[in-house]
Parts: structure tokens; C-alpha cells; sequence
């Protein structure tokens, strides 16, 4: 896969509706990521996660591979690569196994996961992550970690999390055009969470929301496991086609303005303040207040916003039905290309009346200046499962890590031999 044989590279390809992004990281002896190349492109040929024309995306990922090539000095053969779109769906399975010897060894771990992920699927569905919850032995629930206890029965509450076959197919054959192989498809939601969340957020509950140009990924997190995954098939170029039709100017143009101008927020901006618009058909620029390109931009990102919230409390609704922890104490976590608009932290605040950050990408070094940004956290989030797939698969020895970080391996480890 590289040039330096010695060194472990993990290479996260994500393809957005917008834009292509391709990151090669190195993993430190103390399981850090280095981020060594970054390489990006325009995404042509993509529509809310789907595949509407295969040569254009060829031709976007082989743009963004090579620049990352050319910075890490690599020659990248396989990648981590994101999933998004609609027909991502997600649900809750159980499975109860008996404890074979009177106190929990690893297999009856492996045997009661692959009992609750046993139920079936449509044939059109294919299962990309088998995600422990909990446990419980006997009368004790709640349990993290069921190595070593003592029981009779033990209990499993798994997370699927599925995806149309042709779907994932089709993006998987694009890459494959580029003579790569892929080694893990992951959801784009759950690679963002590993970029952007600290356990505290996961276990205290926290949603993230990844803004993309054509999707909304969500991840639900409570009790330190994840408790929904959706896509919500709207997000940044909504606010790019008002732009454009409010304004008549070119959708290129009206881009530039969202992303230099834009702002969430109204009242954020001075009344003095003025954007130059392109025209079209030749006609000559015009300037208009910045306050009424605003007062297009605020109420679509309300609207968005306001999709995911209404999510949100029908998540949260079931969760309680269920008897597990639904509240959001960590607030809402937006991230992704369009989370960077000015003034969104103050809209989103008043939308979901919840605390709300932006998130970017933690625990990394390397090209920092690059990558810490919320459009990379898909991508940095694809280096960290990659990460942690790899170690688990070389069965090295695991430094001390989080319940999460061996629940991502379980994960990884069963997709695999399942």
C-alpha cells in the first residue's frame, strides 16, 4: 500500500454530494493518527449519497486519491470508505444465550451478539455494523463489560445499522474503478461520532447532526451507546438553490456567496453590510444588503433543523417507552461542510433549545491546519475506525481504551466473519 513499508497507513475516503475528501493517516506507536496527506476534490455525479453518474465519480475520487498520494508520498491500494443516504436504516435487536461455564468468556460475548443480530432482513439489505448496547446477567442490567461476571443467563441489546445493497454496490464500484479495494464500509453518521465526541458526550446523551451538501446524517447517542442512526435527505444546497432562486444568480455563484457572506442569524448582521451578486445572461452584478441574503439563508436552516428535531423527540419518545435513558444532556454536535455557516450555533439553540456546539475533529496530529475543520470529520472519523479495526484484527496488544473503542472492534470483528 505505501512506499514505507514499515509504517502502518490507514487511508478514509469519504464521497459527499459536495465534495470528494481522501486523508491518509499514520498510526503512532501510542495508537495516535497522523494525518500525513489530504487530498480533495469537487464531487460530481453524486446525489444524496447515491451514485447518478458512475464516470464522474471515478474521475472526482481518482482527484482527490492523487493529491493525497502525492503529500503522504504513498501509493494508496485500499481505503476505509463512508456510506450515506436515505436507504441507511437502523434497529434495536436482542439476544439471550446461557453462560456456558459460569462466568463470562469471550465467546459467549461473540455467541449472544451473533443471536441478536440474527434476525432477519430484507434481501435488498444488506447489515453494515453489529453495535453492542448492553448487557445484563440474570436480574443485572446495564452491564458494559461482561467478561469474568458470574451467571446463569446472559442478555445482549444490539444495534443494526443497515443499507440497500445496490446502494453501497454502487459507490463501492467507483471506488473499485479507481483500483482500490475497500476494506471497510462504515456509515458516515458513526464515523463522524468517533471524530467529534468524547465519552463523557456519549454517555451523558448527545445527538450528532453532519451537515453535508445533500444529507443530514444523525447519530443519537445515550449511555454511552448509540441508540439511533438516519439520514435525512436535505441539507446545505436547500439553502444554495434559495440563494439562487431568491437573488437569480448562477448556483456556482450562489455558493461562493452562502459560504463567504451567509449567516444564520439575521440579526447577527450590520445593516450597513453589503454582498456583490453575480447575474445571469450577462447582466451586470448587483449589490444587496447582506441582511437580506440572511433573511433567505435563516429560515431554511430553521427548516432543516427543524426536521432533526422532530426526529429527535420521536427518538426520544420510543427511548422512554423503552426504558432507556433519552435525555440529551451534552446537547446537539453539528458538523460537516454547511455546519460552518456564521450564526448557526445561535439558531440551532433556539430550534432545539438545547446546548449545541460545532464539532471538529479531536485527537489528531499531523496536517492539523488541514483536517481540523468540520468538513473533514467524516473523513478523520474513517482514519479513527480504521484505526482501531486494524489493531484488533493483528491482534496486537490493546492499550487501555474506552468500552466504546471495544465495542467498535467487536463490531469490525464480526462484520468480517459474519
Amino acid at each position: 500500500m505505501t512506499k514505507a513499508a514499515d509504517k502502518k497507513l490507514i487511508v478514509g475516503l469519504d464521497i459527499g454530494t459536495s465534495k470528494v475528501c481522501a486523508l491518509v493517516g499514520e498510526v503512532l506507536p501510542d495508537g495516535n493518527v497522523n494525518v500525513i496527506g489530504v487530498g480533495s476534490s469537487p464531487s460530481h455525479g453524486m446525489d444524496k449519497g447515491g451514485v447518478n453518474d458512475l464516470e464522474s465519480v471515478v474521475k472526482s475520487v481518482q482527484r482527490a486519491v492523487d493529491q493525497a498520494e502525492l503529500m503522504a508520498d504513498c501509493q494508496i491500494g485500499s481505503v476505509c470508505l463512508s456510506l450515506s443516504g436515505k436507504h441507511i436504516s437502523c434497529q434495536t435487536e436482542k439476544g439471550m444465550v446461557p453462560i456456558s461455564d459460569k462466568e463470562v468468556t469471550q465467546d459467549d460475548v461473540d455467541n449472544v451478539i451473533h443471536t441478536a443480530k440474527s434476525v432477519k432482513i430484507s434481501d435488498e439489505q444488506r447489515t453494515l455494523h453489529v453495535i453492542p448496547q448492553e448487557f445484563a446477567i440474570d436480574y443485572q442490567e446495564g452491564i458494559k463489560n461482561p467478561v469474568g461476571l458470574s451467571g446463569v443467563r446472559m442478555e445482549a441489546s444490539v444495534h443494526l445499522i443497515t443499507c440497500h445493497n445496490d446502494m453501497a454496490r454502487n459507490i463501492v464500484k467507483a471506488v473499485e474503478r479507481c483500483g482500490l479495494t475497500v476494506d471497510h464500509l462504515i456509515f458516515s453518521g458513526l464515523a463522524t461520532s468517533h471524530a467529534v465526541l468524547t465519552p463523557d458526550e456519549r454517555e451523558l446523551g448527545v445527538c450528532v447532526v453532519d451537515i453535508g451538501g445533500g444529507t443530514m446524517d444523525l447519530a443519537i447517542w445515550t449511555g454511552g451507546a448509540l441508540r439511533h442512526a438516519e439520514v435525512i435527505p436535505y441539507a446545505g444546497n436547500a439553502v444554495t438553490s434559495d440563494i439562487a432562486y431568491a437573488f437569480g444568480t448562477p448556483p456556482g455563484d450562489a455558493e461562493d456567496i452562502k459560504v463567504k457572506y451567509g449567516c444564520a442569524l439575521s440579526e447577527l448582521v450590520s445593516k450597513d453590510a453589503k454582498v456583490d451578486v453575480p447575474s445571469v445572461g450577462g447582466r451586470p452584478s448587483r449589490s444587496l444588503q447582506s441582511q437580506t441574503l440572511a433573511e433567505v439563508i435563516e429560515p431554511r436552516y430553521s427548516e432543516l433543523l427543524g426536521l432533526v428535531n422532530q426526529k429527535l423527540l420521536t427518538v426520544q419518545d420510543q427511548l422512554r417507552e423503552a426504558g432507556v435513558k433519552h435525555h440529551l444532556a451534552a446537547g446537539i454536535v453539528l458538523t460537516g461542510g454547511a455546519a460552518q455557516m456564521e450564526g448557526l450555533t445561535e439558531c440551532a439553540e433556539r430550534v432545539f433549545r438545547n446546548q449545541v456546539r460545532i464539532g471538529q475533529p479531536l485527537d489528531l496530529s499531523g496536517l492539523t491546519d488541514y483536517v481540523q475543520a468540520p468538513p473533514y470529520a467524516t473523513a478523520v472519523g474513517l482514519l479513527h475506525y480504521g484505526k482501531d479495526s486494524q489493531s484488533f484484527d493483528e491482534n496486537a496488544q490493546e492499550p487501555k481504551r474506552s468500552v466504546t473503542g471495544l465495542f467498535s472492534r467487536i463490531s469490525g470483528w464480526f462484520e468480517k466473519n459474519f
